[in-house]
């Protein structure tokens, strides 16, 4: 992999990060169309950085509901902020059983297999069309609520969403945020909450990852795994993805509330079926 083509994923990634297409999916879409034949561990390893590359920009744009809720949280304030941290911690849950049980399973998706990546991208279309349908639904009846606040079942349920979403295809945000919609929740807390959950374990296994690459030859295949890709194509990657994510969270976060979500249910519809007949 050469500088062009860490550049090129990294704007990928930053983009189909914070957008309902799938940032796995299109990961692997993009590694496909370049010709990038990865080793499966530095493949892996890169995407992991890219993820936490927008998970730093997350953090830059929703700084000010971020620092609140960290105070609120580290100093036992009890209040809303404590609360609602408590609540993003519950959505960690299932992911995070998932990771530890079933990360094999869940890797063996990455391998390049666009059919089904291109099955997960309808069934994001899918998801997509019935959250708009639901949302436009009470409209047609002449009233249009804004939506209750998450609750810890919501909270859960949206983790368990998450938690499926690992597969390449599945929009994380359009998995979470749909869910959200799905459940009654207000689209505008439910869009903050969806970036915001996804802290905690892009990061953690951001640092599991930074630790395998920093402990010096752990064995052969992280050996075979660092020659793949040299540390400027990571920066370089890491950068862009940092940079867009920063410009599509915050355009994301306009679009959710003005509920255009259905444009991307077409997008993803079409790319899904051109993946299968790749």
């Amino acid at each position: 992999m050469d500088w062009l083509d860490a550049l090129i994923l990294g704007i990928v990634q930053g983009l189909s990060e914070y957008l309902p297409i799938s940032s796995s999916g299109h990961l692997e879409i993009f590694k496909q169309v370049l010709g990038l034949e990865l080793d499966p561990d530095a493949s892996l390893e890169f995407s992991v950085m890219l993820h936490v590359a927008t998970v730093l920009s997350t953090i830059v744009v929703l700084w000010r509901e971020f620092y609140p809720l960290c105070l609120s949280f580290f100093t036992i304030k009890r209040d809303y902020n404590f609360y609602y941290v408590c609540k993003i911690l519950l959505s960690c849950v299932p992911v995070a059983v998932v990771g530890f049980c079933f990360k094999d399973f869940v890797e063996s998706f990455f391998g390049g297999n666009l059919f089904v990546v291109g099955v997960c991208l309808c069934v994001t279309a899918l998801l997509l069309c019935f959250a708009y349908y639901f949302r436009t639904r009470p409209a047609l009846l002449g009233h249009a609520p804004q939506g209750r606040d998450i609750t810890w079942v919501d909270a859960f349920v949206i983790g368990c969403a998450q938690a499926v979403a690992v597969l390449p295809g599945l929009s994380r945000s359009g998995t979470t945020i749909a869910t959200g919609i799905l459940l009654g929740d207000n689209r505008e807390k439910i869009a903050s909450f969806s970036f915001l959950m996804v802290i905690i374990p892009i990061l953690g296994e951001g640092l599991l990852d930074m630790k395998k690459m920093l402990v010096p030859a752990a064995d052969a295949v992280a050996q075979t795994a660092g020659a793949d890709i040299s540390l400027t194509s990571i920066l370089i990657g890491f950068l862009a993805a940092f940079l867009v994510g920063c410009a599509a969270c915050k355009w994301m976060l306009a679009i959710v509330k003005k509920g255009k979500l259905v444009w991307f249910a077409l997008y993803c519809l079409v790319m899904g079926i051109l993946c299968m007949c790749w």
